[in-house]
């Protein structure tokens, strides 16, 4: 008993310390010394030219939790700096502004900097959704269509049912009920994805309504679902990892598609009743097994390897069971259930 005691000591006192004394930072081999930023950089490739681990810029910028949340403003022209302070550790500040041509001091610069480039999260923030249940928590349905259409595109008519009590509603969104997405270890349902297809416009509330198609991505038909658009609000939280301990798998590859890459869209099986939260960055590993024949038994036996961590993700949307992230880089293909945890 005591050595086991000791051990449990021994093991608390070691996590105790890891948890005290983080990896240092590492600057990146030929870091600059300073930086020019340029309209179209982002925090994260900034932080590239300067960290081995750019996800980890909020240390190198001595951001607190407030900042995190609501990050530097830095915009296009000012000056990023690299200095060292009294203990040696890396720091990045912003020096000033370093316009150095009539071309740019001509430039109407208001946009600040963002995370990561928002243009290729932006088309998911607002279409992946996660429902309770398969008819789209009961929403609108479209019940009919104009004549001679078996599908709908842009500026065809809809007859819509269920939408009457929000008459001042213009903008809705259209989407098919999905399939039931699966916990890989537990066998749950968290939720059903539903697909976008596009948007439609009231015309004439009642029951059914009158609705006019707006855009699609696919095609529109009868039954098809609507709720109400509200686009959610882009935000730009500076990446940073969990501060309690996360396990999680990859849950479904956003269209579809049975693996991943860079630059994807996976849902994961925790969301913010995990504690998951936008800006929060996970390393991918691989489950790694291997099969061989015991000479000795002349039996085959299967060992199982410790995971390979290979890429990084970027969570920019979270429900209370789900999150959808960015697959920022990746040494290989990302697979149905491979590991999430702190990187």
């Amino acid at each position: 008993m005591t050595r086991i005691i000791s051990a449990l000591l021994l093991a608390l006192a070691a996590s105790l310390t890891f948890a005290a004394e983080p990896t240092p930072l590492q600057v990146a081999d030929n870091a600059p010394d300073r930086h020019i930023v340029v309209p179209g950089d982002t925090l994260w490739g900034i932080s590239a030219k300067f960290l081995k681990e750019p996800w980890r810029w909020p240390e190198v910028w001595r951001l607190n939790s407030e900042q995190i949340k609501n990050p530097h403003r830095i915009y296009p022209g000012d000056v990023i700096v690299l200095e060292r302070d009294a203990n040696g550790r890396p720091i990045l500040r912003v020096a000033g502004n370093g316009k150095l041509s009539p071309k740019v001091y001509s430039e109407k610069i208001e946009q600040s900097i963002p995370s990561i480039p928002p243009n290729v999260i932006e088309p998911f923030i607002s279409e992946p959704q996660i429902v309770d249940d398969i008819t789209v928590n009961n929403g609108a349905r479209i019940v009919g269509m104009q004549i001679e259409r078996v599908h709908l595109g842009p500026g065809d008519k809809a007859f819509v049912e269920g939408a009457s009590d929000r008459p001042e509603q213009e903008l809705w969104q259209i989407y098919r009920p999905g399939k039931p997405m699966l916990d890989p270890e537990t066998k749950e349902v968290l939720g059903y994805e539903a697909f976008y297809l596009g948007t439609a416009e009231q015309q004439q509330p009642g029951e059914p309504g009158v609705f006019e198609i707006r855009t699609f991505k696919q095609e529109i038909g009868r039954g098809d679902r609507l709720l109400p658009a509200k686009r959610p609000q882009l935000v730009n939280y500076a990446p940073h990892k969990p501060s309690a301990e996360m396990n999680a798998r990859v849950l479904s590859v956003y269209g579809g598609v049975g693996n991943a890459g860079r630059g994807s869209v996976i849902a994961l099986n925790k969301g913010s009743n995990a504690g998951l939260e936008v800006g929060h960055v996970l390393a991918l590993y691989r489950d790694r097994s291997d099969t061989f024949r015991n000479w000795e038994t002349d039996k085959k036996e299967t060992i199982t390897l410790p995971p390979e961590r290979y890429g990084l993700i970027f969570v920019f949307r979270t429900f209370e069971k789900v999150a959808y992230a960015l697959v920022l880089n990746s040494n290989g293909a990302v697979n149905l259930s491979d590991l999430l945890r702190n990187p």
